[in-house]
């Protein structure tokens, strides 16, 4: 019975996460389109969110990376699983509070790892497929986005230089809606794919599956694409700003471009399997398309720390995940250990809003003491 009351914590947990994932990356599919406005905000979140829940239905090959290509499957539990969500949720909660355009892919691969390491050694890391299938990935990419999105503004930027300004930028606001479209389609084939490996990880350590090759269930598919749209649908208005504004000042051509850009390699990386983080390759594309017109029109401030927090996502979440296994284990494990983490992420959170909610004194009227 224990056993199935932390199953339920679990998959709850890796919805929970799935949720954040979507408003964490609202910014990745919509800040382009709403920043040249080609799309009214709430019509842009609309359809990136029905395209996520499709997308989610279209491959799942991202899955299986995810269930059987980075950690040993046989040496899975229930509180790794568990503990790598808590990682990956506390740096997309982080991230988004900053405003940081991070990867949630890598924040939930980095507590996954984490707390494998801390459980069960180096032994149980599956490093060909973690330097494979993430690292080298995660580095090529948005070097990739930014050659393909920093050409074909050139190329654009050649073939309509001399026609007037107003027929071409309603032209390509149109050609946003289709390449915003599938830039959302794209990125529901790779994210919501990463909460599906997890839920099956769990449903491997639980027994309800076999751990060789596992395959995803359909009630996987649904629950996981169903909470990325409600989260993408949800917005996070904080990361959308710094995406659609505070690293270049775009025009509807380099809105079109970063998109398509990020889309067909979003695509690719999903057709072989490889659980990519589309913040990065949206990024590499926005920032492609910006400095191909003039390097200084890229807020290279702004630029270098979302670099920082790249760089910072996996271990960051590692620490955490592996933290969060070592209180679960000290607390007794079993079902008990998720509860008395879970209990004191609610105390943490309570205390940092109610530090939120308290305001400076208004300062004492003349003649008062």
């Amino acid at each position: 019975m224990s056993a199935d009351v932390l199953l339920v914590i679990v998959v709850v947990s890796a919805l929970a996460f799935d949720f954040t994932n979507g408003f964490h990356d609202t910014a990745n599919v919509v800040a382009t389109s709403i920043s040249t406005r080609a799309l009214p905000a709430k019509l842009a979140i609309l359809i990136a969110a029905v395209l996520n829940f499709v997308g989610a239905f279209l491959s799942l090959e991202v899955a299986a990376t995810i269930a059987s290509g980075i950690v040993d499957s046989g040496e899975i539990t229930l509180q790794i699983v568990f503990a790598g969500l808590v990682g990956a949720i506390f740096w997309n909660m982080l991230t988004w509070w900053l405003g940081l355009p991070s990867s949630s892919s890598h924040a939930l691969i980095g507590g996954v790892v984490g707390a494998m390491l801390i459980a069960n050694g180096p032994g149980a890391i599956i490093g060909e497929g973690l330097l494979g299938k993430v690292i080298v990935p995660a580095v090529a990419a948005p070097v990739l986005a930014f050659a393909v999105a920093g050409i074909s503004i050139l190329f654009i930027y050649r073939i309509v230089g001399r026609q007037r300004p107003g027929p071409v930028t309603r032209g390509f606001r149109l050609g946003q809606i289709a390449s915003g479209s599938l830039l959302a389609l794209a990125h529901g084939t790779n994210d919501a794919q990463k909460t599906m490996g997890i839920i099956t990880l769990a449903l491997v350590a639980h027994g309800s599956i076999g751990g060789t090759d596992p395959q995803v269930p359909f009630w996987v598919v649904i629950s996981s694409a169903s909470a990325i749209a409600l989260g993408t649908y949800s917005g996070g208005w904080r990361i959308i700003r710094t995406m659609g504004s505070k690293i270049i000042k775009m025009d509807a051509a380099q809105g079109f471009a970063a998109q398509g850009s990020g889309a067909a390699v979003i695509l690719a990386a999903t057709h072989v399997g490889f659980p990519l983080s589309t913040t990065h390759v949206i990024s590499g594309g926005v920032v492609g398309a910006g400095a191909a017109k003039r390097l200084s029109a890229v807020k290279w401030g702004v630029a270098g720390n979302m670099a920082i927090a790249w760089v910072l996502t996996i271990p960051a979440a590692g620490l955490t995940g592996g933290l969060a296994f070592e209180i679960s284990d000290l607390a007794g494990g079993g079902t008990r250990g998720p509860i008395v983490v879970l209990v004191l992420i609610a105390i943490l959170v309570a205390a940092f809003l109610r530090s939120q909610r308290v305001r400076t004194p208004p300062p004492l009227a003349e003649g008062t003491a």
